[in-house]
């Protein structure tokens, strides 16, 4: 009899389609009945193949580009061989009358079913079975409306187009710019793709940001006010602020409102217009100290008037189900975790543990026709939070909305669930993703979290202060993360006035800051912004094609930021990913080299133009022609161009220190014009790319620095002077013959100005290298071992602080230090009672207290007939269910009342009843997981009673990269 043979995507939906028909008799490589079989694919099986005159092993050669195969050729991906022989085999087996393509709905599914029947070469009739959901009746009712081949092909067309395309414009591009660049393949390969170059030329474009950043001052007015109920605090701001008023003409007009003169102000007025700090303007904030100072004394020691009192309740709905990307993201920024490990974790919970649906998805939505199965789930669910699954059904909240089931949202895939199956033996990175899913499913159908906003206008002379209070009022969703409504905590709540009130202002002071540059794109921004590529996007019709998509898939992003990783374009610095000099330079060029290749518009464009092949108003013939005619394009413009004709500003500047002739900026290096002079100073020294001012201050002052960045052969971070040597080369200067620890000569320091006197021994301090030091520290002979660098946690220490520290005791607020974890921060540098130099924090002053109304008498739990969970471990009485912790009932004592409390949620920890008796019977919980560390860091412990306080106690074997420490004592 014949047989229709059934081809999925991966083992787990054969596996379901086999449940859904019943029947089946699963063998090793496919299910099988009397008229059906199913095996699958896993995955993409195929790629294309280099026609077999440009095979990987023969040189590059600019000559035999562009690559323009007539046909594609496949060839097995890496490790698929097996697999696709076992298609190939059943395909052609004499048995099957008919292929049933049940590959994922959508672009990718269709291209890995169409490669697999032209790589078995068969001309058997197709069906397509086009599935939006994966319960039994939904695949059920997918074979009774199969749908034809014929209609399939325009979206057939289509996926091959855009592998096609990818293909071409890739592998030509990355060849073409890679000789032109290097001369030949060499091992500096200029990695270039659709997807990957406009990813890095966002990365590289923050970079550029920070690099020209240069710090401003603003500074703030925080007035402080006392009502009839207590003291409170609002920030003055412009009410009549507009981002479109320029900040010439909003200075102008706050000079005018305040009648001030401002002696220069023409001449600073004029250097704000086209600053770069247009980004940082906000209604509170002022540039100029003499505006602050004037609304300073202007409201100093006056009454004020409450102008407005108002209060607005708002909700927060709880967060999408997740798809990929944005669950990479949220790994990222809470546990630390790479999109490439979140994915690897991801998988392992889904084929591995079988405990979540498919991860690789676009879509946070579900299908319509899943409230059944969800409220299936929802009793199978994780114990930790099975409470509040419970409640939700119980409630009756799984109901039809759009947000959470929607059919039109819902592409390949629906959102990552968890499957209701439990998984065992868990490690602690699978435990912390599982759990976030687990939580954010349940979450999702939970009631809105519920806020008291209170908006407060303080009027004094005129000058509006804006104070704003927010306030959880129901948790909602945010119960199961743990949340408490915010009204238990009194000091989160402002002192009550009412409209019209009179206030005495007590202080108005001025809060001074810097303007900050960007942050690096670490991760998770990274994801957000590739997810978001399309509104960079001109075009209205290309944006539109991009809504949707963005740069790469969820499946891809992840392996997109490990390429450029791996082709050096990018570093790891912490969670920061930080563009190396061949990736600005590369990105530099090709702006003016080959715009359309970094710009987002291009993956826009083809989206806009594969839609259209797929609903038949554009020929796959058509497109194709267009992207071979872009390929030569682009090959042209690699094979005519010198990169040294598309740098900026490329004419001839300075003086060469060699001959006196100019010098011209080129590509990798700043070069004298004089043919017959060789002075050059590459521009990427120690994997750091000097900018032409950093150039200009070697030449002319002969040292440039410090200047932080460079990278040691190791890959560590080192900042350092680079000076320029008697042979006019650009060399570090670590001090005299590079010793900073010691001389095996005298150091002669005559030519310098001593800077002060050394705190430890009296002798003179003075620089040397990356340091300051005492003239007694670096003798042969020394005697005294102050020192302090040039560079302190990436902050520069110039001479003038250095000069205050040792006449004073201390600098000024330096503002740029960075931490060891990456955390930037203020401090004073100071002379320690060591005589070596230390940090000061600033000193915060303390908020003014609040006159407390009287407690109110706390209504006391009844706990008749309720049963007691154990005894205190402190006086004996017995321990009571609360619905926030484990109490003793001698805790409501008028006298001396019990402390003892075991909370119900212990860092984000459930502990349920049973474990709560067995603490208290035995003094030990059986080994719970799924604690979270103040880190992030998930982590096993057991609970422990010790003279009569919690606390943990670890396994014996734990990794020690995620122990959060011992002996720790909770509540």
């Amino acid at each position: 009899m014949s047989k229709s043979l059934i081809i999925t995507e991966k083992p787990s939906v054969a596996g379901d389609i086999a449940k859904a028909l019943g029947g089946f008799k699963k063998g090793k490589d496919y299910y099988e009945k009397e008229k059906y079989l199913i095996s699958w694919a896993v995955g993409h099986l195929f790629e294309l193949a280099v026609p077999a005159s440009m095979k990987e092993q023969d040189k590059w050669d600019m000559k035999k580009l562009p690559i323009m195969p007539a046909e594609f050729e496949l060839q097995p991906a890496e490790k698929m061989s097996g697999r696709v022989n076992v298609l190939r085999k059943l395909i052609r087996d004499k048995s099957v009358s008919e292929i049933i393509n049940a590959c994922d709905a959508g672009r990718e599914g269709e291209l890995i079913f169409r490669y697999i029947i032209q790589y078995a070469d068969t001309k058997k009739p197709i069906k397509r079975l086009w599935l939006q959901s994966m319960t039994p009746e939904a695949i059920r009712e997918g074979f009774a409306r199969l749908r034809s081949d014929a209609e399939m092909q325009p979206l057939a067309s289509a996926a091959r187009s855009r592998n096609e395309a990818d293909w071409l414009v890739g592998i030509n591009a990355t060849r073409a710019f890679t000789l032109r660049l290097s001369g030949g393949r060499g091992s500096t390969v200029t990695s270039l793709g659709r997807v990957q170059t406009p990813t890095l030329a966002i990365i590289v474009d923050r970079e550029s940001k920070i690099q020209e950043f240069k710090p401003r001052e603003l500074h703030e007015i925080i007035g402080t006010f006392r009502a009839a109920a207590g003291e409170y605090s609002g920030r003055w701001f412009d009410e009549t602020f507009k981002k479109e008023e320029g900040e010439v003409e909003r200075t102008k007009r706050l000079l005018a409102r305040l009648r001030l003169n401002l002696p220069d102000a023409e001449q600073r007025l004029d250097s704000a217009n086209g600053s770069l700090w247009d980004e940082h303007r906000a209604a509170p904030r002022l540039w100029y100290r003499e505006i602050v100072e004037a609304v300073q004394r202007k409201c100093s020691g006056k009454h004020g008037i409450v102008e407005l009192e108002e209060k607005k309740p708002s909700t927060q709905v709880a967060p999408q189900l997740y798809d990929l990307t944005a669950l990479q993201r949220e790994a990222n920024n809470r546990f630390g975790f790479s999109a490439k490990r979140t994915l690897q974790i991801a998988q392992a919970l889904y084929e591995k543990y079988k405990a979540i649906t498919y991860p690789r998805t676009d879509s946070r939505a579900l299908p319509e026709d899943y409230p059944p199965t969800v409220r299936s789930t929802l009793g199978r669910i994780d114990p930790a939070i099975a409470g509040f699954a419970q409640r939700v059904l119980d409630n009756n909240w799984v109901k039809p909305n759009k947000r959470i089931f929607n059919d039109a949202k819902v592409g390949d895939h629906f959102a990552i669930i968890p499957t209701g199956t439990l998984p065992r033996s868990l490690d602690n990175h699978e435990r912390a993703l599982f759990d976030m899913v687990t939580k954010r499913f349940v979450a999702a159908f939970f009631p809105p979290a519920q806020y008291e906003n209170t908006t407060r206008i303080t009027r004094v002379e005129g000058e509006p202060f804006k104070t704003e209070g927010k306030i959880l009022v129901a948790p909602g969703w945010l119960e199961v993360y743990g949340r408490e409504a915010a009204s238990e905590k009194p000091e989160e709540n402002l002192p009550r006035v009412n409209q019209g009130e009179r206030v005495e202002t007590v202080r108005v002071e001025i809060k001074t800051d810097e303007t900050r540059p960007p942050v690096r794109y670490n991760e998770a921004t990274i994801l957000s912004a590739m997810e978001a590529a399309g509104k960079l996007v001109e075009d209205e019709e290309l944006r539109e094609a991009m809504k949707e998509k963005g740069l790469g898939t969820s499946a891809t992003r992840a392996a997109i930021i490990e390429t450029l990783i791996s082709a050096h374009y990018l570093m790891r610095h912490g969670k920061e990913l930080q563009p190396t000099a061949k990736a600005i330079q590369t990105i530099s060029l090709l702006k003016n080299a080959v715009p359309e290749l970094t710009s987002p518009e291009i993956t826009g464009e083809w989206e806009f133009r594969l839609r259209e092949i797929e609903h038949r108003k554009l020929t796959r013939d058509a497109f194709m022609r267009d992207i071979r005619h872009l390929t030569k394009e682009i090959v042209g413009k690699a094979r005519h161009f010198h990169p040294d004709e598309h740098m900026p500003e490329s004419e001839p500047f300075g003086e060469c220190p060699k001959c006196g002739s100019s010098i011209i900026e080129r590509f990798k290096s700043f070069t004298c014009t004089n043919e017959e002079c060789d002075f050059t100073i590459w521009k990427t020294i120690a994997g750091r790319l000097l900018s032409r001012e950093e150039f200009e201050t070697l030449v002319r002052d002969k040292h440039v620095g410090p200047l932080t960045g460079f990278r040691s052969r190791k890959g560590k971070r080192f900042p350092a002077v680079l000076r320029l040597s008697d042979q006019f080369k650009a060399e570090f200067d670590f001090g005299p013959n590079g010793q900073e620890n010691g001389a095996a000569q005298p150091v002669d320091f005559s030519a310098q100005e001593p800077l002060g006197k050394c705190p430890k021994c009296g002798g003179r301090v003075f620089e040397f290298g990356m340091s300051y030091v005492c003239e007694n520290s670096v003798s042969p002979n020394k005697t005294c071992d102050f020192r302090t660098g040039k560079v302190i946690l990436q902050q520069p220490v110039d001479r003038e602080q250095i000069k205050k520290l040792l006449t004073t005791g201390k600098t000024d607020l330096l503002a740029r230090f960075i931490s060891r974890k990456g955390r930037p921060f203020k401090a004073f540098l100071v002379l320690t009672d060591k005589r070596d130099v230390g940090f000061e924090f600033e000193k915060r002053e303390a908020k003014a207290k609040k006159e407390r109304k009287p407690k109110e008498p706390v209504a006391k739990i009844d706990f008749t007939g309720k049963e007691p969970v154990g005894t205190c471990p402190k006086c004996g009485g017995k321990i009571f269910e609360t619905e926030n912790s484990y109490i003793c009932e001698r805790s409501q004592a008028d006298r001396r009342p019990c402390k003892f409390k075991l909370s119900k949620t212990i860092l984000g920890r459930d502990i349920p009843t049973e474990q709560a008796q067995k603490l208290l019977a035995t003094g030990r919980t059986d080994l719970l997981d799924n604690f979270i560390s103040k880190r992030g860091r998930p982590f096993s412990a057991y609970l422990k009673l010790e003279n009569g306080k919690v606390g943990f106690e670890f396994p014996e074997k734990i990794e020690p990269a995620l122990n959060p420490g011992k002996g720790r004592t909770t509540s």
